[in-house]
């Protein structure tokens, strides 16, 4: 059986860091609710300098890191998706509508018929 030394501390630093990142984040979007009376120009520095206090702390957290780590690979993978020709995606967009189409009119038909039948034949209401 192996022990290995946990470290608690760690963890523990990055989530107050976290926490502290989000707080600021927050305190950014409500001081510029709150200043609603101000210019523009002094909202618009609180909620940018509330983001960006925000977003230095966090990227001194190793979940910050690895967010920023996410995020280039994300980009990375998105460039190497193949895009479907306009000609293509036009297609794909048209069968869809008509299929979508074709599924409203079966449905509208249907609900008609079964309103008809339970309606009409089998509780005898007249509408």
């Amino acid at each position: 059986m192996s022990n290995h030394p946990v470290q608690i501390a760690g963890v523990m630093n990055d989530k107050i860091k976290v926490v502290i990142a989000l707080v600021a984040c927050a305190a950014g979007i409500v001081g510029y609710y709150l200043f609603a009376s101000k210019p523009t120009l002094m909202r618009v520095g609180v909620l940018v300098a509330g983001l960006a206090v925000g977003a230095v702390i966090a990227w001194f957290s190793e979940t910050g890191r690895n967010f920023l780590v996410f995020a280039r690979e994300s980009v990375r993978e998105t460039r190497k998706v193949v895009w479907p020709e306009r000609k293509d995606a036009l297609r794909v967009t048209a069968i869809v509508f008509g299929f979508s189409i074709i599924m409203a009119l079966f449905l509208f038909g249907t609900d008609k018929v079964l309103e008809m039948v339970l309606y009409d034949f089998i509780l005898g209401w007249n509408r």
